[in-house]
């Protein structure tokens, strides 16, 4: 299963609400991992591993946090108190979720854009998590380049005031064509112009140098340009979604880049590993901190 598919398992939040209330925020940069933050996107790693397993991975690995899909929407108020104890003994905090997937640049769907977003904010919430993810989704094939964006503009601020009294953020991602050939935001350089254009803080991008690289490259330079609107990197190699050194992204320029910006948000991995699990994501993680000290 990947993160993509999340929004098929529907979970209910009401088990959450059953829970006395715990805080749980993204676990702070450590000094081991030179004051950086680093998270794991959870379905990612090998499937069958529960929640507390898949946690006990990520803290081996050494790694401050992880994102989730909308899985823990249907958990059990046994499975609260035992992940939420997870979470707390391993110092692990929750960065981001992804609720759903909706079409932003169809106004007619705005409706079910509201229902994710209530649906999992209670967990989201209990988790210590203040970012959503978002994909743009389907195109409207009726409408031009220019009302498409200016539809998807019109949502994300439909969608920040929704989140502002909770003080959630939205970051948008772009995903390529050889994934979603559908997908209505294919590049960063499209999805900063419209988060420029949407103009609230709540309001970001993902940058997932594994699916710009595919759509587009010349990964460095849109960094460079628009650090200012990025909430969030993913990492990945080209081809395979596998582990930076596996293909032929220069994942070293990349982070040295990162550091000079004084980028200061979280460096999520988001691939599958070749190899054992703890030792790929061990190494990744170190090989970043040691490009962004360099």
């Amino acid at each position: 299963m990947n993160r993509r598919n999340f929004g098929k398992l529907s979970l209910g939040a009401a088990a959450a609400s059953l829970l006395p209330a715990a805080s749980f925020a993204v676990a702070p940069a450590t000094p081991a991992n030179g004051g950086h933050k680093f998270a794991v996107m959870l379905w990612t790693l090998p499937k069958g591993l529960t929640f507390e397993q898949q946690l006990d991975l990520v803290a081996a690995a050494g790694y401050n946090s992880v994102e989730v899909g909308n899985e823990y929407e249907k958990w059990t108020p046994d499975e609260w108190t035992r992940n939420l104890a997870k979470l707390q003994s391993t110092g692990l905090g929750v960065d981001s979720a992804v609720p759903g997937r909706n079409p932003l640049a169809d106004s007619t769907k705005r409706t079910a854009l509201h229902d994710d977003i209530l649906k999992a904010l209670p967990g989201a919430k209990r988790l210590g998590c203040k970012q959503f993810i978002y994909t743009a989704f389907n195109r409207v094939p009726t409408q031009s380049p220019e009302e498409q964006r200016a539809a998807i503009v019109d949502t994300l601020k439909y969608a920040a005031d929704l989140l502002e009294k909770d003080g959630f953020e939205i970051v948008l991602e772009p995903i390529d064509l050889l994934e979603h050939k559908e997908e209505a935001v294919i590049s960063v350089s499209e999805a900063f112009e419209i988060t420029r254009a949407v103009g609230s803080p709540r309001i970001k991008v993902l940058y997932d140098f594994y699916h710009e690289q595919r759509q587009a490259g010349n990964l460095i330079e849109k960094l460079t340009k628009n650090i200012d609107q990025v909430g969030l990197v993913h990492i990945a190699d080209v081809p395979g979604r596998h582990q930076p050194g596996t293909g032929e992204v220069n994942y070293g320029n990349i982070y040295r880049e990162l550091a000079r910006l004084h980028y200061d948000r979280v460096i999520c991995m988001e691939f599958s590993s070749q190899g054992d699990p703890v030792t790929v994501l061990k190494k990744a993680r170190e090989e970043a901190i040691a490009a962004m000290s360099a």
